[in-house]
């Protein structure tokens, strides 16, 4: 038989009131009546019924996060999971879940984004990148429905949005490179319409604008965030220019490619070619040699964008629009 709020009620000789109040953590309730309360919740295997809470709340309890057609596999990516435990260490403390979904295309991205509104089990969306003209944020602004974009929208002054300063960490990393006595370094990035990649190959050319070095358009590649593509761009690219002494990336997955093609073209790294990537991912110290990466916060960047959301569903004063996480270049082996 299901164990109901009554019985934690008749347990513990309080009403069933001050029992949900507790285990909301209530600040009307003492301390000592919420550990009786959660003490006596345990020992009868109570579950708060959630579905009755929305019910009474008017709220689905629940975020949606699509994962975007820019990030094939994402799963595969560590960024995206480092993301999203950010997200759920933010949601388990405010009882709220997360609905995770995917899509294949821009247009199918779109069309789970519209669902996701209209469906009624979702009470806020998060955004995981920014494009030029973004048909998902006019959507949503549209529509009025509460969300939060992982990249600045710029032009969209009242759009809430978390992110790093990608133009700087990139300006920093090709400084690096330059001060090292690099010359000529190849700059491998994402789509060339999401923000992220338009800011780290501003800072790329900021850099080397900043030491007197004309920017060699032969050089930036477009690539998709996988190790296979950074492979195989590497290999071409090196075939074509093999004068290139650094490769800078916007993801550790594709610098993980761009390693694997040096080293089977017989090159040594860091002697001939120096690489770099971007987000610090897990595997980033262990490569041989390490990979110099741009640590980017991904779980803060997560936590911070579900904070901000939080607060825009509550109606919660939000004194800035934004946030900014920093981030910070670990040079390792890879580079000289």
């Amino acid at each position: 038989m299901k164990v109901t709020i009554k019985d934690v009620a008749k347990r513990t000789k309080v009403s069933p009131s001050t029992v949900s109040r507790a285990l909301k953590n209530s600040f009307l309730i003492s301390q000592e009546t919420k550990d009786m309360i959660q003490k006596a919740a345990k020992e009868l295997d109570y579950f708060p019924n959630e579905i009755a809470r929305s019910l009474a709340n008017q709220t689905a309890q629940t975020l949606g996060l699509v994962l975007p057609a820019a990030a094939q596999d994402s799963l595969l990516n560590p960024f995206f999971t480092s993301f999203m435990q950010g997200v759920t260490s933010c949601l388990e403390s405010q009882e709220y879940s997360l609905l995770l979904s995917s899509a294949r295309s821009e247009e199918e991205e779109l069309n789970r984004i519209m669902r996701m509104a209209h469906s009624g089990r979702v009470d806020g969306i998060i955004l995981l990148t920014v494009r030029e003209q973004d048909r998902n944020i006019n959507y949503l602004m549209e529509e009025d429905f509460p969300f939060v974009v992982i990249g600045n929208p710029k032009e969209k002054t009242e759009v809430l949005w978390v992110d790093n300063d990608n133009e700087k960490a990139m300006q920093e990393v090709v400084e690096e490179l330059l001060l090292s006595g690099h010359k000529k370094i190849a700059f491998l990035g994402g789509n060339q319409k999401l923000t992220v990649t338009q800011s780290r190959l501003a800072g790329y050319k900021k850099a080397l604008e900043s030491y007197g070095i004309r920017v060699d358009d032969q050089l930036v590649f477009e690539v998709n965030f996988q190790e296979e593509e950074g492979y195989k761009l590497t290999k071409k690219l090196l075939q074509k220019h093999n004068d290139i002494d650094a490769i800078t990336t916007t993801d550790d997955l594709i610098a993980y490619g761009s390693m694997r093609a040096i080293k089977e073209l017989g090159l040594s790294i860091p002697q001939d070619i120096s690489v770099t990537g971007f987000n610090n991912t897990l595997l980033a110290p262990y490569l041989f040699p390490s990979l110099s990466s741009v640590e980017i916060n991904s779980s803060k960047l997560g936590y911070c964008s579900a904070e901000l959301l939080l607060k825009k569903i509550r109606k919660e004063e939000i004194s800035e629009h934004y946030c900014i996480i920093t981030t910070k270049y670990i040079k390792r082996d890879s580079s000289k």
